[in-house]
């Protein structure tokens, strides 16, 4: 695993207990060439009309803290 897919997982795992609080998680699916982190929404999160709100103010804010490199998060279906 490199050191920025080491800083991806920490801040999802940081942010997680919220999350599950809520009924819902994340998964990491790839970080592109391009920096772009892309997730997949799980359980409550697929649904929750507050989603794309967590995935920006959240989720994008916390990778971007945690590792600036990071060009913008997006959500994708399975």
């Amino acid at each position: 695993m490199d050191e920025l897919t080491h800083k991806v997982n920490l801040a999802i795992e940081n942010l997680r207990p919220y999350l599950i609080q809520d009924g819902g998680d994340m998964e990491l699916v790839e970080i592109t060439t391009e920096n772009v982190v892309k997730v997949r929404l799980i359980g409550a999160c697929r649904s929750c009309s507050m989603s794309p709100m967590t995935l920006k103010a959240g989720l994008e804010e916390a990778l971007k803290s945690a590792a600036p490199e990071i060009k913008k998060v997006i959500a994708i279906d399975d």
